[in-house]
């Protein structure tokens, strides 16, 4: 049981095989989506400025 690798394990090592840029694809989309630098002042502007919603939202006054 020791040498068992299931369907999903040998279709990613199949996969990396036959495309050896995924790892680096994968680096940059995460990167493009997620690693960015986070305005901590403009956030806080952002929350400041949130105006609080009606609890019936379609209800005109």
């Amino acid at each position: 049981m020791a040498h068992y690798e299931s369907d999903i394990t040998k279709f990613i090592k199949q996969y990396k095989t036959e495309h050896p840029d995924a790892d680096q694809k994968q680096l940059e989309g995460r990167a493009r989506l997620w690693d960015k630098q986070v305005d901590t002042e403009l956030l806080e502007n952002f929350r400041q400025a949130r105006v609080p919603q009606q609890p019936y939202v379609y209800q005109t006054k």
